[in-house]
């Protein structure tokens, strides 16, 4: 997780107070490995997992297409490199004026989870590719993705029914099996309702041509995870499966198995105290918590790798929590964490796994603290 070059990037420059870095190298193996993994599938990185310029310029070089999630982010892909006809409009909630934007600037391809959706988009981007996304139930993944995105199979031919009727390209469907997904099968669950929205759409003359198999790729924290290969072959199977000799054009979004494991978060021990006398569970404060970048400790759901100088030594359960004077910034209380008893106020302690979804859900200015710095080798 740490590699060399992070360690001596911290060892040499020392940053004060919490900092990401990442190493460009690790997402280079990790595109390469979803190429191959998945050779006839179109790699639609997520720039929501890390937008970083430098990650997105090399992700670019490498010929990797962006999902996006707003125009800024059209924006961020277009700035390092890529055509507009490698870049999706993937978020299902769009203004209007955003949708007509995004046409200006050469977007053709939007995702669409409802009839009203598609009749934004046929009058702001008309004869585009829409591709409508159908609701999974995310079971094995650790961070699920709620009802908020997709409607059901019924619907989504009805939602590319009605594309069709009013000018745009019906394309395809996509999915996502949520977040951090160890389930191989879950493709397989996902890849049957399209198989039947595609057969439905058929039989009325409509013929679609994309499956979007999303994200939900997982990168390694506590517990191994199966290898890209895997989940090719996995999804490859599914494909021959459900679509016979027939397999359409895929799509796959990684953004958390792309990214993850390519950045550590360096944290310091800020306090360690205990509630009563006769406590036997420590509370460890870092300087980060959730409003600093963790926020996906919610619920406890994702449970990064803790790398402190006194590993191997005897370990206690600790509440993990962060800085700020706001009671929800407990990281892990639920479920202690074992950290080593000789941890002091002042150590260092490397949080693994965190390249993805840390820098842009740290809060701006929350108690004064500022964003969490990043750095990109």
């Amino acid at each position: 997780m740490a590699t060399q070059r992070i360690l001596d990037f911290l060892a040499t420059r020392r940053p004060d107070g919490p900092c990401l870095v990442v190493d460009l190298d690790v997402v280079r193996e990790n595109y390469l490995a979803f190429e191959r993994a998945l050779p006839d599938s179109k790699i639609y990185y997520a720039v929501k997992a890390n937008p970083a310029p430098e990650i997105l310029r090399l992700l670019a070089s490498l010929g990797s297409s962006f999902d996006t999630a707003s125009v800024a982010e059209i924006e961020m892909a277009l700035d390092a490199g890529a055509s507009a006809d490698r870049i999706s409009y993937g978020n299902t909630i769009k203004k209007e004026r955003d949708i007509a934007r995004a046409y200006a600037l050469g977007i053709r391809l939007f995702a669409v989870d409802s009839i009203e959706e598609v009749e934004k988009v046929s009058r702001a981007a008309p004869g585009s590719k829409v591709f409508c996304r159908v609701l999974t139930d995310g079971a094995g993944a650790e961070w699920p993705l709620s009802r908020k995105f997709g409607c059901v199979p019924a619907m989504a031919v009805d939602v590319l029914r009605r594309a069709k009727q009013i000018g745009l390209d019906a394309y395809g469907v996509s999915f996502h099996v949520g977040s951090q997904q160890t389930d191989l099968a879950a493709w397989d669950r996902a890849l049957g309702d399209a198989r039947m929205v595609f057969k439905a759409l058929a039989d009325e003359g409509i013929v679609l041509r994309m499956v979007n198999m999303g994200g939900g790729f997982p990168t390694r924290y506590l517990r191994d995870v199966p290898e890209a290969q895997a989940y090719g072959q996995a999804i490859f199977s599914a494909l021959r499966k459900h679509f016979g000799n027939r397999i359409p054009e895929t799509i796959i979004e990684p953004g958390r198995g792309m990214v993850g494991n390519a950045g550590v978060i360096k944290s310091e021990v800020v306090l360690i105290s205990k509630k009563a006398d006769n406590d036997n569970v420590r509370w460890v404060y870092l300087d980060i918590g959730k409003f600093g970048g963790l926020a996906e400790t919610m619920d406890e759901a994702i449970r990064y790798p803790l790398v402190t100088r006194h590993d191997g030594s005897e370990t206690a359960p600790c509440v993990l929590a962060g800085p700020t004077c706001d009671s929800a910034d407990v990281l892990y209380e639920k479920t202690p964490y074992p950290l080593p008893v000789s941890l002091t106020i002042g150590d260092e302690i490397l949080i693994e796994g965190t390249g993805a979804y840390t820098t842009t859900y740290a809060s701006v200015a929350f108690n004064g603290f500022e964003p969490l710095r990043a750095y990109v080798i």
